[in-house]
């Protein structure tokens, strides 16, 4: 099609924009807990209701698109994201924060969808791998770059600024989309609003437990099991209404597709270990190492980096006949590789070995979601598209929700574990192996003594137990390598494009 290039600009504009406000906000937040006079617990619903207002929006994606039309939606959520985002950097009141992000949420969770799908009508079969390796990088780079530009606008301007700064961005991106995107055929179907209900409960509920599980003491708490509650039920409902149900949410020849269901799996360990080892990063460089906000942001761009090369190299590749199964197999082995390395991490180190492990986890992580993204696709009828890419993104939402809370329970009782086990062996007789002169500036074995002690042993506990996160990461990611041989190369092209996306 004509401005092929310039579409695929537009489109990844509207994706990156997206993917960039689940991570950028991050850093910000201690600056909005005093402007909007929240408290360090309830500031963290700015985040949160992000997260389960997309998450709930993501799975009606396909049924909205049918509804009136690929490109109306398209359109409708870019301008609901710009407006939302704009009342966020203007709010005043928690309240009012929370209320303008639930709808910036809403809006966001049908870009991601819908601009795979696009990028996969626009081009035809031959040309769907350097597609989908485009459209990953977006996918990709957007949580690594949030933090850095996150710290540099709230360091340097102020944090609205970190929600003001999509306008721009969204005016292009709502002008080229307007003269250029094409349309599916609208194709009415029944909403099926028992099922959806069904899986919003499930989905809100296993967000909130996750979210609120550590604040709550996790299952010591009434709220946490009502809500664990909540989600079992929902989901086993959902499930049994998706085999029997008239007209479920998601057709049922979607789950026929073996590949397909194979990669929502793999979504899941890719949310999981890129999420939450984003979530673990940024808090142990600043505080165990002493980083600053902008400083951190670039000791992870390597990831980034690592990303965009194996991305295109497996474009190349597998153009040139390689089987995608050994490039997603070759990059989990890679990423769980990277992993081991971090779990050997030491206090005393530079930061050469934060560049290198970023740098061979980003090539092992680019090295599997494009070849992915081409397999769970191939030999899909191309109405089931935006169906299928709403299943895999919400699939990585879920696995990085996960994620994070299960790494930060796990760091949280580790640091409380390892600070008693480090704490009982800091005995008179290890005191004295301190520099005297240094001893007696704090007054023997005197308080100030003693604090300085304590802290060595929070900052011990504290990378004992970053550690072992990574180290449980490794295993995880190293356990589902062998899963790549349940998924089935494509005996040629994917399928015919989609004469129907070709115009209006």
């Amino acid at each position: 099609m004509k401005n092929r290039g310039l579409l695929t600009l537009g489109v990844m504009m509207a994706t990156i924009m997206q993917i960039l406000d689940t991570t950028i906000a991050n850093v910000a937040l201690p600056h909005m807990q005093t402007a909007l006079g929240a408290t360090a617990d309830t500031v963290t619903w700015v985040l949160t209701s992000y997260i389960v207002a997309s998450a709930i929006a993501i799975p009606i994606t396909g049924w909205l698109a049918d509804r009136v039309g690929s490109r109306n939606l398209f359109l409708i959520a870019t301008v609901g994201f710009v407006i939302a985002s704009a009342m966020c950097g203007a709010a005043q009141t928690l309240t009012e924060m929370v209320l303008f992000r639930i709808l910036q949420g809403i809006s966001a969770a049908f870009l991601n969808p819908l601009s795979q799908t696009v990028m996969l009508d626009i081009n035809p079969p031959e040309r769907q791998g350097k597609a989908m390796s485009i459209w990953g990088m977006g996918i990709m780079v957007g949580p690594i770059m949030g933090p850095l530009i996150g710290g540099y606008l709230t360091d340097n301007f102020d944090w609205r600024w970190v929600f003001f700064v999509n306008l721009p961005v969204g005016v292009v991106c709502f002008a080229i989309l307007w003269f250029l995107l094409p349309s599916r055929p609208i194709r009415k179907r029944p909403f099926d609003l028992f099922g959806f209900s069904l899986l919003s409960l499930f989905i809100a509920g296993l967000q909130l437990m996750l979210d609120r599980g550590q604040q709550q003491d996790w299952f010591s708490s009434t709220e946490i099991w009502i809500e664990m509650l909540i989600a079992i039920v929902a989901l086993w409902m959902f499930l049994v209404h998706l085999v029997t149900g008239k007209n479920p949410m998601f057709e049922r020849e979607l789950w026929k597709h073996a590949n397909l269901v194979t990669g929502i799996f793999f979504m899941l360990v890719i949310g999981l270990v890129m999420m939450a080892t984003m979530a673990l990063m940024p808090p142990m460089l600043q505080a165990l190492y002493g980083y600053s906000v902008f400083d951190t942001g670039v000791l992870l761009m390597p990831r980034g980096v690592g990303v965009l090369l194996t991305m295109a190299i497996a474009a190349q590749l597998m153009q040139r006949g390689l089987d995608p199964r050994w490039l997603v197999g070759v990059g989990l082995t890679v990423a769980a590789f990277s992993l081991w390395q971090m779990s050997q991490w030491t206090l005393m180190m530079g930061s050469m070995p934060f560049v290198v492990s970023g740098l061979v986890q980003g090539l092992g992580l680019g090295m599997v979601f494009m070849p992915l993204q081409g397999l769970a696709f191939a030999g899909l009828p191309p109405r089931f598209r935006t169906e299928a890419s709403s299943l895999m993104n919400l699939t990585r939402n879920i696995g990085a929700s996960v994620g994070i809370s299960i790494v930060t329970a796990m760091l949280a009782r580790n640091i409380q574990t390892s600070h008693e086990y480090l704490g009982s062996h800091m005995t008179a007789q290890a005191m004295n192996g301190l520099d005297p002169n240094l001893l007696r500036a704090l007054g023997g074995f005197g308080a100030s003594a003693l604090a300085m002690m304590d802290a060595e042993v929070n900052r011990q506990a504290g990378m004992i137990a970053y550690l072992n996160d990574y180290w449980a990461m490794a295993i995880v990611t190293a356990l589902s390598v062998p899963l790549v041989l349940i998924l089935r190369r494509p005996a040629g092209p994917a399928e015919k494009p989609d004469p129907s996306a070709a115009g209006h």
